[in-house]
């Protein structure tokens, strides 16, 4: 018998924030297992360069052949893109240093902004019965963040507890507003989750009270610690829910996927 509750196909996020270093892959990376943990099927689309999603889920990079660039350029079938990691559940399509010569040969390509769009929604996806999808982008707002807004329902932003934090928005939401004018009217925010949050900072809690003054609810309500267990995982290659599933980043991470799937079961159900 199927779930009522459960969305029809995937739920498509791009997990994205033109600042560097703000823990968008780490999020990427420990919501996906996270969400896996709670039963959701997950596959991650590593859209960064750097491939940092990939090595965080296992993948060595000789055991990356075929890659999203692949996925994006040429005509391969998902099931050589895409590869189980050892967390049950969570699957991959891996990157490679490759993809960043993608950005200037979409330039040529008429559907350039469509192709991750079209690739995910392919006949073929539809065997695979995933509950999400998450894109991690690449920090900066290309052609290849573009394809992610232009693929995804919405777009998760994490944002660190630091000076300036809110100021790195607003170019980001103006990409979004682009993008759903062009091409996806459907996109909306998912939301803002913080990150590298440290309680006992007051930086921290000015952050944490300016971003729920100027976004209210767009805001998530679990907040991501600075913990050392989220930033020692990556170095074994597992999430940290894996790695030590007592710290309190992968509590808050679990949090965060219950928080993600209590809004998304509300949306399904109005």
């Amino acid at each position: 018998m199927s779930d009522p509750t459960r969305l029809p196909g995937p739920k498509i996020i791009a997990i994205a924030n033109q600042k560097g270093g703000v823990g968008k892959t780490t999020t990427t990376i420990n919501l996906g297992a996270a969400l896996a943990a709670t039963g959701q099927k997950v596959l991650v689309v590593d859209l960064d360069p750097q491939g940092n999603a990939s090595t965080g889920l296992g993948i060595e990079t000789e055991d990356r052949e075929f890659t999203t660039y692949e996925l994006l350029l040429e005509d391969v079938d998902l099931g050589d893109v895409i590869q189980q990691t050892n967390t049950e559940r969570l699957s991959i399509i891996p990157a490679t240093v490759d993809l960043s010569s993608a950005d200037m040969e979409l330039m040529s390509n008429e559907k350039r902004s469509f192709l991750l769009h079209d690739a995910l929604r392919q006949h073929a996806m539809d065997a695979y019965e995933y509950d999400f999808i998450l894109i991690d982008c690449p920090p900066s707002l290309n052609l290849l963040t573009v394809n992610a807004m232009v693929a995804s329902h919405s777009v998760l932003v994490p944002l660190q507890s630091e000076f300036f934090a809110l100021e790195g928005l607003s170019q980001l939401m103006l990409t979004i507003r682009e993008v759903r004018q062009s091409a996806n009217q459907d996109l909306r925010i998912e939301g803002i989750v913080l990150t590298m949050y440290d309680a006992r900072n007051n930086l921290s809690q000015q952050v944490e009270a300016d971003a729920r003054d100027n976004l209210g609810d767009l805001v998530f309500s679990t907040v991501i610690p600075r913990n050392v267990r989220v930033s020692e995982a990556p170095s074994y290659a597992v999430p940290v829910l894996e790695y030590d599933p007592t710290s309190k980043g992968a509590v808050a991470y679990l949090q965060l996927a219950k928080e993600l799937l209590s809004k998304n079961v509300r949306v399904a159900a109005q």
